[in-house]
């Protein structure tokens, strides 16, 4: 699976509190600018503690503000999900992307380490 920087929404992010990852992605235009399929990879780096459960939200808007974000998928991890690199998800992005993504951590609990990436590519290792 090939990575490009600018399709990294979160690279080795820290994540203990909830937040919005550190990038957005501009598709240029709204509606379904890549032709083909789309995945949202999400890759545990570094084990979370204190988190007993996570969700990953894949957001969209016309504005990189995210002011009116609607939500296109969401993922959730318990505590026991949260250990060793590994990839948590890969599920194709769904139609209605408007123009800017990102990803959006709801983190509950008391969190004191965990990182996570998060990215979008056109294929996905099955490994």
């Amino acid at each position: 699976m090939l990575l490009d920087q600018n399709a990294m929404m979160s690279d080795k992010q820290a994540v203990t509190a909830s937040a919005a990852s550190d990038n957005v992605i501009d598709l240029g235009a709204a509606g379904n600018a890549v032709p083909g399929a789309l995945f949202a990879v999400g890759r545990l780096e570094e084990a979370f503690e204190g988190v007993t459960q996570l969700e990953v939200s894949l957001q969209t808007d016309n504005s990189a503000e995210f002011s009116a974000a609607e939500e296109l998928m969401r993922v959730s991890f318990e505590a026991a999900d949260l250990t060793g690199a590994k990839t948590l998800f890969a599920l194709v992005v769904p139609n209605g992307a408007k123009r800017f993504l990102r990803a959006y951590y709801t983190v509950q609990g008391s969190g004191s380490a965990g990182k996570l990436s998060c990215f979008l590519t056109d294929a996905v290792d099955m490994k």
